[in-house]
């Protein structure tokens, strides 16, 4: 696994052999992190970010690399978050990366905590992958003025959900980026926010 651009740009780790996530192709995480870059100051503003399914860690290591204040990836997996442990150990940023092992899903719906930036790679075949932005864009996570980014495969579209900016594709990966509006917008409800996403 490498680490693309940024503080700790270049560094490369050795994945186990039994690691069961699907990593993000650089090519693509280099791809929607040009995007992010054009759309965060990551140098000026050092946004939070969540990286929901975790999987290597490859995401959270980028994000902490490019200026990220605090980064939370979680990871249910055994060996992906012996890894991570073992990673940010090895970049000295224990105090800036918060591991917690559990379910994303579960996570979604208990947390009170909203990042600036939310990425979710959930496994293109988890069941009810279809519902995950709906239940992220309807959640806690995202406050005023955040980033919601989902990679997914070509069979799914996305954009009839709220806030919905971009899709980008890079080879088979798909992301597909929300921008939550600064304020509230008044001229629509929660419940028809709710009504756009259940449809």
């Amino acid at each position: 696994m490498r680490i693309i651009r940024g503080k700790y740009g270049r560094r490369r780790f050795d994945v186990p052999a039994n690691i069961t996530a699907r990593p993000t192709t650089d090519f693509a995480r280099e791809n929607i992190f040009n995007v992010l870059e054009n759309m965060v100051d990551f140098e000026q503003d050092a946004p939070s970010a969540l990286d929901l399914f975790a999987g290597t860690g490859a995401i959270s290591f980028e994000f902490l690399s490019r200026g990220c204040s605090h980064v939370t990836s979680i990871e249910k997996a055994a060996t992906q978050t012996n890894f991570i442990r073992k990673v940010v150990k090895e970049l000295g940023a224990t105090d800036d990366l918060t591991l917690v092992k559990g379910d994303a899903l579960r996570f979604i719906d208990a947390s009170m905590a909203s990042y600036d930036i939310v990425f979710a790679d959930p496994p293109y075949d988890l069941p009810g992958f279809a519902e995950i932005p709906g239940k992220v864009l309807s959640s806690r996570l995202l406050r005023p003025g955040s980033i919601f980014i989902i990679e997914h495969s070509r069979k799914h579209d996305f954009s009839h959900l709220p806030h919905f900016h971009d899709h980008r594709a890079y080879g088979s990966v798909n992301f597909s980026i929300f921008l939550i509006p600064d304020q509230t917008d008044t001229d629509r409800s929660d419940a028809d926010i709710t009504d756009t996403i259940e449809k």
